[in-house]
């Protein structure tokens, strides 16, 4: 078995790898947990810092939290060669300065990105002692730019369901840092209750229908999903090829625009982006200006959120933060509607379950590296979780073709209709966004599948191809648990996007660490 306990003993032989370095004089507690990438850089060009005393700090803390004290349940591996890897950064530091704009900043990374010489799961057992050959273009984009992969994240297995983090790679749930009872939703809730708990500078996650955006608004983090095409999915194990997109997960939104400006670009291992060079921004770092939100129009999509279930103290957080988009400066329109929806969604001509067809056509470019071949041999390995053999079963006996079958045929011309319908609307009233909150209701506690879970995040962006964006909006349950305030805009608005969470994130101030 592959997966690194995270123990003394792992902590000790981490590092022990490089005995030299760690004899040096411990520099004064760097706060880790609390930590932005203008901090870290500051503090490495001051000296008062080292990338490796950084990542000591980062293992530390996670030996303390994930599995012991509060025991997150967040991580599956760590990386055993984060702290030699801190020590090149330091040496290259030292002769030449920051080798990129991520220089040694530590990520924690979903365990669906192939990272190469790292068992990558699907968080499945059925891939367990998988190392694939090469890094998700993402990955390699970040280790580029000079960031570290610090440890693989628990998710929902194979991604499928938005509203809880559990999977056979890793027993036990995964915990929500600001209320351990509480669910981090899903998929990527690994990566969300590992940077929400410090274990990480920021993280990278994916987004078919909620699984970046839903565990950020969990978390008190900020979450992208980009226009479809702008960033590349290449390397990632796919759930469904038209709507996953991959993204960056943080504590604030400069540090995940950072990453943002590293990965946007066009991929020749991913087709779908190949406009991405022509349609992004020279640098989206540029929209994080203050007083981006004054002159700006925005629109309360109220189809996106607003049912009999809405949580009370959900609603009262929205309607502040509509108070306080306003007192910025934009003008919120109180309600809009797409009239014809439920028309087009009704032209829907059969199903359309993609996921065999894209898994097995993903796991056959990599044989015969690929320890398994087709769902099949999952459902024949009985190495997964009982909560998605349902799914595992239904996916077996799919026949679909995302191509010529007429369900899904279907489905992508109803997808167009949805995008022209969007973008009338919004160029009918002169929109540059619109807001809902990412989750209608506050996390689930664990274990809770009954309750209304408030999801909000399934049907515009993930239909559309459009971009959206989480911020955090504040807190319900006596100032406990997270809520999140979303942004969604027309195709390559992503930098317009940016701007807003970022003037709201500064003007609000609602992100805080949880506390053990």
């Amino acid at each position: 078995m592959t997966r690194l306990l995270l123990t003394g003993g792992l902590l000790a032989a981490v590092a022990a790898v490089a005995p030299a370095a760690a004899a040096q004089p411990a520099p004064r507690r760097f706060p880790v947990d609390t930590a932005s990438i203008a901090t870290i850089h500051g503090a490495f060009k001051a000296r008062r810092l080292t990338c490796r005393a950084l990542v000591q700090g980062y293992l530390a803390r996670i030996e303390a939290l994930d599995q012991r004290g509060p025991a997150i349940n967040s991580l599956v591996l760590l990386n055993p060669d984060a702290l030699t890897i801190a020590d090149s950064l330091d040496r290259r530091f030292a002769a030449a300065g920051p080798v990129g704009p991520l220089h040694c900043i530590p990520l924690i990374v979903k365990d669906n990105f192939e990272t190469a010489g790292l068992q990558t799961t699907g968080g499945s057992l059925a891939l367990e002692g998988w190392k694939p050959l090469r890094d998700a273009t993402m990955v390699r984009q970040v280790k580029t730019a000079g960031a570290i992969v610090l440890a693989k994240s628990n998710l929902a297995e194979w991604a499928f369901t938005p509203y809880e983090t559990v999977s056979s790679i890793l027993p036990g749930y995964t915990k929500n840092p600001y209320a351990l009872d509480r669910v981090t939703a899903g998929s990527s809730g690994g990566t969300a209750a590992a940077v929400a708990a410090g274990f990480g500078t920021l993280g990278l996650g994916t987004d078919t229908g909620n699984s970046i955006r839903g565990p950020s608004a969990h978390q008190a983090l900020v979450g992208i999903r980009s226009t479809m095409g702008l960033t590349s999915r290449a390397g990632v194990i796919p759930l469904n090829a038209s709507a996953d997109i991959a993204g960056p997960m943080a504590r604030r939104v400069a540090d995940a625009v950072a990453v943002f400006d590293v990965i946007a670009h066009s991929d020749p291992d991913d087709a779908v982006t190949a406009p991405a060079d022509t349609r992004r921004a020279p640098r989206y770092a540029d929209a994080l200006t203050p007083g981006a939100l004054k002159g700006a129009r925005l629109a309360i999509l109220r189809q996106a959120y607003d049912r009999p279930t809405l949580d009370a103290e959900v609603r009262v957080l929205f309607e502040r933060a509509v108070a306080d988009l306003r007192r910025a400066g934009a003008t919120v329109i109180d309600s809009v509607r797409i009239d014809s929806l439920d028309a087009m969604q009704r032209r829907q001509q059969g199903g359309c379950n993609r996921f065999r067809s894209d898994l097995e056509r993903y796991l056959a470019a990599r044989a015969p590296n690929a320890p398994i071949r087709s769902v099949d041999d999952i459902l024949r390995s009985r190495r997964y979780h009982p909560s998605v053999e349902l799914r595992l079963r239904e996916a077996a006996a799919s026949t679909d073709v995302p191509e010529t079958t007429p369900g899904c045929v279907s489905r992508e011309r109803v997808r167009a209709d949805v995008r022209t319908a969007v973008t009338r609307l919004m160029d009918s009233l002169s929109l540059d966004a619109m807001i809902y909150p990412t989750w209608s209701n506050p996390p689930r506690r664990i274990g809770d599948l009954n309750t209304p879970h408030g999801d909000n995040s399934q049907l515009f962006s993930p239909t559309t191809g459009f971009p959206a964006i989480t911020v955090p909006m504040g807190y319900t349950r006596d100032n406990r648990l997270p809520a999140g305030l979303q942004f969604f805009g027309r195709a390559y608005d992503d930098f317009k996007l940016i701007g807003y969470v970022y003037d709201y994130e500064q003007v609000t101030k609602h992100w805080r660490a949880p506390r053990f």
